[in-house]
């Protein structure tokens, strides 16, 4: 198989009980932009969000069931006892003033903002729902 090319061939995708505060939060927490919002049926619900940093994309809905067999699949970190199955990884350019607004925000700093073994800093949080981030400068992309 052969990558499209396009902007970015990877993005996450997330379910959140409250996913309105979710998408508020995300923005100010970790700086995302909305690039789309749909509500869902239910008032108070999102259908469907992309939330943009740079040429990365999230994903994101409610989590309920919308009847498309995708719930099916997935599980909110309070239903999995706060473990993850993924996390995201998001390059930044300054770890260290991301960090503070993270935490600003109440992000749940999980791992503390260090220098890497593999090079650049980072850190590693829990957003408001305990969904896992991890934020640093380094890019394996910069060879």
């Amino acid at each position: 198989m052969i990558p499209k090319m396009t902007v970015a061939n990877v993005i996450t995708c997330m379910r959140y009980h409250d996913a309105p505060a979710a998408v508020d939060w995300l923005c100010r927490a970790f700086g995302f932009e909305r690039h789309l919002v749909v509500p869902g049926a239910e008032a108070g619900t999102i259908a469907h969000a992309e939330l943009r940093f740079g040429n990365g994309l999230v994903m994101l809905g409610t989590a309920a069931k919308h009847g498309d067999g995708y719930d099916e699949l997935m599980v909110t970190p309070r239903e999995s006892g706060g473990r993850n199955t993924h996390s995201a990884y998001v390059i930044v350019e300054d770890p260290v003033a991301h960090h503070e607004r993270a935490a600003a925000a109440g992000a749940e700093i999980v791992l503390p903002l260090e220098k890497k073994g593999y090079g650049g800093s980072g850190y590693t949080c829990r957003d408001l729902e305990g969904h896992v981030w991890s934020f640093g400068d380094y890019d394996p992309f910069d060879d």
